[in-house]
């Protein structure tokens, strides 16, 4: 069982709307799982009528999930290195990288699954075969897959290590006044959105993100960040902690669509590591896709959008 916990600040919210934001669900699933009994207010059960008060300590305790197991698929992948050990793969905006709850198919790990076979490390699970690191849904560029299980713990060591070499591109709202900068601020779950993360003192994990500017227009800036750490949605966050949140972004930015992006401008420009077999230092880069591409163009000729 999954259990969530965290303490009410204290203001106005009804016990549904709290626990759906802290559990990550909907408000109907969490209004019956306080029907179930499965939301407690201070260790006991909680009834749909109470009101929270500043310091309630409330505890969501979600069901187990039924296994599933990821099936294979035929679709394409842009290989851009493969051998006995691992595989390198260039990801396109608009591919979940692997199965969960609403994306059980046409997954990164679907297509992996097709085109390697039973040649996968299984240390990631059923779910996550070979899976190293992930990017979100609509960040492309390059990840990096294990396809046996002493290179899956060699490199994951490297990327525990912080000696993975991890440089994107994005372009972030604003002008950023240095040419380069460092941000050094942990990074843990949003305490009220389940589904975000957020700068916090609280249940949080070193998080560090050099940026670079590379070019400067007039409502956004194109920059180069390289992870010295490799916490969820770590650029994302960053940026928008210092007030350049990503151009598309409307989870951590301005709820303002950019149709020419359909969500944030990020891409997984060159990542480089240890070979586990030869010993060797290996990097990839991928171009620019042509999303980025066309929407620095415009960016070029009106300085805005």
């Amino acid at each position: 069982m999954n259990r969530i916990e965290l303490d009410f600040p204290g203001g106005e919210a009804r016990l549904d709307v709290f626990a759906a934001s802290a559990a990550g669900i909907s408000r109907s699933r969490a209004a019956a799982l306080i029907s179930e009994g499965r939301v407690l207010i201070n260790g006991k059960p909680a009834q749909k009528s109470v009101k929270l008060k500043a310091g309630d300590k409330v505890e969501v305790l979600l069901p187990e999930v039924k296994p599933y197991t990821a099936k294979a698929q035929n679709i394409p992948l842009d290989i851009v290195y493969e051998d006995s050990d691992l595989l390198v793969v260039n990801k396109p905006k608009g591919m979940v990288v692997h199965p969960a709850a609403g994306n059980r198919e046409n997954t990164l790990v679907n297509a992996v699954l097709y085109h390697c076979g039973d040649s996968l490390s299984g240390i990631g699970g059923v779910m996550r075969p070979g899976i190293l690191h992930r990017i979100d849904k609509n960040t492309s560029g390059l990840l990096l897959v294990a396809k046996n299980d002493a290179a899956h713990i060699f490199l994951a060591s490297q990327i525990k290590e912080h000696t993975f070499t991890r440089e994107y591109e994005a372009v972030v709202y604003g002008n950023i006044k240095d040419d380069e900068g460092s941000i050094n601020a942990p990074i843990g779950r949003h305490p009220f959105k389940r589904k975000q993360m957020a700068v916090t003192d609280r249940n949080s994990k070193p998080a560090v993100t050099r940026y670079f500017v590379l070019e400067r227009f007039g409502e956004f800036t194109h920059i180069k960040c390289r992870l010295e750490t490799g916490r969820t949605h770590q650029i994302r966050v960053h940026m928008a902690y210092i007030g350049h949140p990503l151009a598309g972004d409307e989870v951590y930015g301005p709820k303002k669509v950019i149709k020419r992006l359909s969500g944030q401008c990020l891409h997984a420009r060159k990542i480089g590591f240890i070979h586990p077999t030869t010993g060797e230092y290996m990097e990839f880069s991928s171009e620019l896709p042509g999303y980025f591409v066309d929407f620095l163009e415009v960016c070029r000729k009106n300085g805005n959008i």
